[in-house]
C-alpha cells in the first residue's frame, strides 16, 4: 500500500498548501517562464517546490525526483522509483484567484504510476490513492473514491479546461454525443472529479502536459477503479527521456474508455499519432 510514502507525501502536500495560501492571501508577483505568457510562475510555486523536494529527498534518499520547478537530471533514469511533483497545478487559477489549484505529488515505480496525492489548499481537501484503495480526506473524514459506472456517453459528464478549451475536445464531445460539460481549472481537480464519480470523462490533446501533471491523478484514479491512458489507449509511462506526454491524456470512469478511444481516433490520426 506504500503506507510510508503516502504519509510523507500527504504531510508535504499540506505544508506546501500552507505556503501557497499565505501567498494567495497577501498577493504575489507573476513571472513568465521563457517569456511565455501562457506559462506563469510565482514565488508560491517555487517555495512549495523547494519544500516538497527537500522533504522527499530527506525521507527517500535513494529515489529520483522530477519536479516542475527544479532542474532536470538525467540521473533519474537510473532509479526505479521516481517522484513526480507539481507544487502548484493551476497557477493560472491562482492568478485568477478562483481557488481551483492543487498540490500534486505522485510516485512512479518502473515507469508506472503507483501512488498519488492531490491537495486543494483553499478547501483543505486531500485526495490520495495507491494499489486498489483511494480516498477523499476532508476534516479528518475519509470517504472511499468510486468512479461512476455510466456506460452511455450521451449521459456522461465531461470535464473541460476553464482556460485552454480545445476545438479538438469539442469534436470528440460531439462525436460521443456528450451534452454535459463542466469547466474546471487544474488537471488534478478534473481527474479527482472522475475518481469521486461526479464526472466521467477528461480528455487533453495537448503535448505540453508533463509527467508531474499526470502521475498523481493517474495513481488516484486507477486506485479508485477508473482508467487513465494516452489518447491512443496506450499506458502512460514515466521516467522517460522527455517529460511531456506526447500523445495527450484520456481519463475516464472505465466503462466509457473504449468508446472515448474510438471517438478521439480521427483527431489523433490527423496529428499522425497512430
Amino acid at each position: 500500500m506504500l503506507t510510508d510514502e503516502l504519509r510523507i507525501a500527504k504531510g508535504l502536500a499540506r505544508e506546501a498548501g500552507r505556503i501557497i495560501l499565505a501567498h494567495y492571501e497577501r498577493g504575489f508577483a507573476v513571472e513568465y517562464k521563457r517569456g511565455d505568457k501562457g506559462d506563469p510562475v510565482t514565488a508560491a510555486d517555487k517555495e512549495a517546490n523547494e519544500l516538497i523536494v527537500r522533504g522527499l529527498a530527506r525521507a527517500f534518499p535513494d529515489d529520483a525526483i522530477l519536479a516542475e520547478e527544479s532542474p532536470r537530471s538525467v540521473a533519474r533514469h537510473e532509479r526505479r522509483r521516481l517522484w513526480c511533483v507539481d507544487p502548484l497545478d493551476g497557477t493560472q487559477e491562482l492568478i485568477a484567484r478562483n481557488g481551483q489549484f492543487v498540490v500534486m505529488i505522485g510516485l512512479a515505480v518502473d515507469g508506472e504510476a503507483r501512488a498519488g496525492v492531490v491537495y486543494q489548499p483553499t478547501t483543505d481537501v486531500l485526495w490520495w490513492g495507491a494499489g486498489d484503495e483511494a480516498f477523499r480526506e476532508e476534516h479528518r473524514r475519509l470517504t472511499p473514491l468510486t468512479p461512476s459506472r455510466q456506460g452511455d456517453p450521451r449521459a456522461a459528464v465531461m470535464m473541460v479546461s476553464r482556460s485552454h478549451r480545445s476545438s479538438s475536445v469539442s469534436r470528440v464531445a460531439e462525436a460521443l454525443g456528450v451534452v454535459r460539460e463542466e469547466p474546471l481549472g487544474s488537471v488534478g481537480l478534473k481527474v479527482t472529479r472522475l475518481a469521486e464519480g461526479a464526472a466521467d470523462i477528461y480528455l487533453s490533446v495537448s503535448t505540453s502536459t508533463h509527467e508531474w501533471d499526470a502521475c498523481a491523478p493517474e495513481a488516484i484514479l486507477r486506485a479508485a477503479g477508473g482508467l487513465m491512458t494516452d489518447t491512443r489507449g496506450e499506458p502512460l509511462r514515466y521516467n522517460k527521456p522527455e517529460t511531456n506526454t506526447p500523445f495527450g491524456l484520456l481519463a475516464t470512469n472505465g466503462p466509457l474508455h473504449a468508446a472515448c478511444v474510438e471517438a478521439v481516433r480521427p483527431v489523433i490520426r490527423e496529428r499522425g499519432w497512430v
